[in-house]
């Protein structure tokens, strides 16, 4: 449960265990444990007399109030909630009585370190799914006249299943419709220099409008399904001249080559946003009409893309070979424990190789269908395997200790026997392990024999 949004922590109400995470928009972050709430917060602590490891001084007290206050008129779903307010000295060198915001702690961080994690974009579907889910945040932000102005990969925190919330809202301005103009202004300049638009790159008295954070969406998803930073080594100035002066963007040759479903009207989206002329880009609820059919067209695809990021994580939820029997491919593993001489075209696995029980391996010496068979025939009929698939556990049970305890948990704690079914077939498929693709057709084979046949038909 949730505490009231203004209601203030203490000191004793945290355990003495800080861990420093990093310095947001307007303050440094740490990470605590509530002793009544029993899990971990986020603290940003703002206090005049303390300087973050970058040296600037964080701003006067009042800010703190406005960011708490915007936080809560733009509580939902894809927005970071607050829990209240922090108000004591913590157990921290170099601090004396400080007010804070308590807020939701995200133990995946941001996209921005899932971007450096895979050295890359995630998988497509994952990757439509955090577009419209950051277009779902900032629609909701506008229709509170609320203006982010900080929006960039660094300030998407990600959930447990790598669901998005904005954050950081230690920029954000309440907007105000002027009396002779359609323009909804905020008060203050702010942002980082590369997701700032022309228009505000270029006037030192430009006031941010809501076509602000369109232009920095633009930017935002070049990011995303790139993988990259724009701009990595542009300064502020050279910034100032290639993008507010000759307009300039980031290269979509590369996004243009790809061949996903959707991906054409994302990418003619993202031009859009980052329109030179600000009257020109997309309000938040037309990209939601581009960002939702996408979406939808993936949605079946998103719980295979994360359990390839997981994997990608943490390779050792499909364990290993035990050290006793050395990391080959399957032929050669399996040539091995037959007593065959290993043929010269093998190669060493550098990942992942399954431990097989004798009697699986001595089934898989008189099977006619190849691993690489077998794997094919798993990988073209997931989606059915989802929906039919009854004798789950069995099939589990069969596989035994080739899977690791992590994954049998989360198997454990999933209700429907579908969900289930997408835990473990999206893992095995995206551990591109051969030999454990083909124990899990074995097991199938055995406990759902009436639908492998019928498949196979």
């Amino acid at each position: 449960m949730a505490l009231p949004c203004h209601e203030t922590v203490v000191r004793d109400d945290l355990e003495e265990k800080w861990k420093f995470l990093g310095r947001g928009g307007f303050g440094c972050v740490y990470k605590a444990r509530h002793k009544g709430l029993m899990f971990d917060v986020a603290i940003k602590l703002l206090n005049d007399d303390v300087r973050c490891s970058s040296s600037t001084l964080v701003p006067k007290e009042k800010e703190l109030s406005k960011e708490v206050n915007h936080m809560d008129r733009a509580s939902c779903e894809y927005v970071l909630r607050v829990y209240g307010f922090f108000e004591g000295i913590p157990p921290i060198d170099g601090f004396s009585m400080v007010k804070g915001i308590v807020m939701e702690y995200m133990d995946r961080g941001s996209l921005e370190t899932l971007l450096e994690e895979l050295s890359g974009p995630p998988p497509w579907p994952l990757a439509f799914r955090l577009a419209h889910e950051v277009a779902l945040g900032m629609n909701f932000l506008h229709s509170r006249k609320l203006v982010h102005q900080d929006l960039k990969t660094s300030n998407v925190l990600l959930t447990d299943e790598f669901h998005a919330k904005l954050s950081d809202f230690g920029l954000s301005r309440v907007s105000i419709s002027a009396s002779n103009s359609n323009r909804e202004t905020t008060g203050e300049e702010g942002g980082s220099y590369k997701y700032m638009p022309p228009e505000a790159l270029l006037d030192i008295s430009y006031v941010p409008s809501r076509a602000f954070d369109r232009y920095s969406y633009g930017i935002f998803l070049w990011s995303l399904f790139t993988g990259k930073e724009p701009y990595p080594n542009a300064q502020r100035d050279l910034v100032e001249h290639k993008v507010g002066k000759q307009g300039q963007r980031p290269p979509c040759n590369a996004l243009k080559q790809e061949t996903v479903e959707g991906l054409d009207d994302l990418v003619k989206l993202m031009n859009s946003c980052w329109d030179q002329e600000p009257s020109k880009r997309p309000t938040f609820k037309e990209c939601l009409e581009v960002t939702e059919m996408v979406f939808l067209n993936h949605k079946d695809n998103v719980r295979g893309a994360v359990d390839q990021v997981l994997f990608s994580q943490n390779p050792d939820r499909i364990r290993s070979v035990p050290p006793s029997i050395p990391r080959q491919t399957p032929g050669r593993l399996l040539n091995t424990v037959c007593g065959l001489e290993p043929s010269e075209s093998d190669d060493t696995v550098d990942g992942i190789t399954a431990r097989f029980s004798t009697q699986e391996l001595d089934s898989g010496c008189n099977e006619t269908m190849s691993d690489k068979d077998k794997a094919k025939f798993v990988d073209d009929n997931k989606f059915k395997l989802f929906e039919k698939v009854t004798k789950v556990t069995a099939i589990i049970a069969e596989l035994g200790d080739m899977i690791h305890s992590e994954l049998h948990t989360d198997i454990a704690v999933t209700p429907k026997p579908q969900e289930k079914m997408r835990i473990l077939v999206g893992t095995i498929l995206r551990s591109n392990v051969e030999s454990v693709t083909a124990a899990f057709y074995n097991a199938l084979k055995k406990h759902e024999p009436g639908l492998v046949k019928e498949l196979d038909g």
